[in-house]
């Protein structure tokens, strides 16, 4: 295993509880690609720390949705464990083995997280301070989940790839909102949005 740079040791430790738990479950429930779980800590870990470094700290309530695997979600909890930021993290998945696999890692590496093994859609509005989402859908479909759960003055952060210039387009014809584009650090050509002011249009 390899790490990350400017973490703690307990950090380390838990971010290896939790590398060990995918590569365990991952056969079983495809939390991720075969190809992705080779690079996890630049694919996965990585990339989850800078959504998390983006954020406006300290932050009392990160809502995760969508978590699947935990990226960033359970990322966001390992490193707001020692720094006490995000007070806590709520992360949304409705896929049953998913919820089970985020619970165990949870417990496992002794995190400050909340599972809700729920649709999106369905869940009761959440208030987040900040929102965050990996892989789940296109702009316009996240940011009806942000009209839903980001508190007024919340943030959403949603990594997008090659095709974000598009799916912005789309989503600027039906909502109103704020954003501003970082780069990813660990690819080429994807962004994450930093997105505040959700309205429709």
């Amino acid at each position: 295993m390899t790490g990350l740079p400017d973490v703690s040791r307990e950090t380390q430790e838990r971010l290896e509880i939790y590398g060990d738990l995918l590569t365990k479950w991952n056969p079983r429930i495809n939390l991720v690609s075969k190809k992705s779980l080779e690079e996890m800590w630049t694919r996965h870990f990585a990339d989850s720390a800078q959504i998390y470094a983006m954020a406006p700290h300290p932050v009392d309530h990160w809502v995760d949705m969508g978590s699947g695997g935990g990226f960033p979600g359970l990322v966001v909890a390992i490193l707001g464990r020692d720094r006490e930021s995000p007070r806590r993290v709520t992360l949304i998945e409705s896929d049953a083995r998913k919820a089970a696999f985020l619970r165990v890692v949870i417990r496992e590496a002794g995190l400050n997280a909340t599972v809700l093994n729920e649709r999106i859609e369905k869940t009761e509005p959440q208030h987040a301070n900040v929102l965050s989402a990996r892989a789940l859908t296109d702009l316009n479909g996240l940011l009806a989940f942000a009209e839903r759960h980001l508190a007024p003055d919340g943030v959403a952060l949603f990594p997008k790839g090659v095709s974000w210039e598009n799916e912005l387009t789309t989503a600027e014809r039906t909502w109103c909102f704020n954003h501003r584009l970082v780069k990813s650090a660990t690819e080429d050509g994807p962004v994450i949005f930093a997105i505040t002011g959700v309205s429709r249009a």
